[in-house]
């Protein structure tokens, strides 16, 4: 592809990313920040304590330079709080900061709560053929809470 008389490479040709596509900033929301699977290591990790930056990289088996920036990023869309304990840097979760990303997933923990419920009717009701009158759309419905027929 030719942008401003250069020659680029895109999706189509490296099968990766197009870089004409704007793409958001990985400091720009905790969103973008937990899209990276380090970083959530790395939430999860320091959710039940603080901890030095020392004893992540030991326990996730991460470079130290990679934990730093990781760090860095969850520090700045404030997902994580620092303090100074002498030479350490100790690391803790903001718990306020990650309630929006808590909230966000409750909406589809509720959803496939109820879609497993489904499932496990309809197994329940297959495993036992004696108690199958039919199909019974009136208790299907009842249940449905989505307002989706499926």
């Amino acid at each position: 592809m030719d942008v401003g008389g250069k020659e680029c490479l895109t999706y189509s040709y490296m099968g990766m990313y197009c870089w004409l596509m704007a793409r958001a900033a990985t400091t720009s929301d905790a969103f973008n920040a937990v899209a990276e699977p380090r970083r959530r290591a790395i939430l999860n990790y320091l959710a039940m304590q603080e901890r030095p930056v020392g004893e992540i990289v030991d326990s996730l088996g991460l470079e130290q330079p990679s934990v730093s920036k990781h760090l860095r990023v969850l520090l700045e869309v404030g997902l994580v709080n620092v303090r100074r304990d002498g030479r350490r840097m100790l690391y803790r979760t903001n718990a306020e900061a990650i309630r929006p990303l808590h909230e966000w997933t409750e909406t589809f923990e509720r959803y496939w709560r109820h879609q497993l419920s489904r499932v496990k009717e309809r197994a329940e009701q297959k495993s036992n053929p004696s108690n199958d009158t039919g199909p019974d759309f009136t208790s299907r419905r009842k249940n449905d809470h989505d307002g989706n027929k499926n």
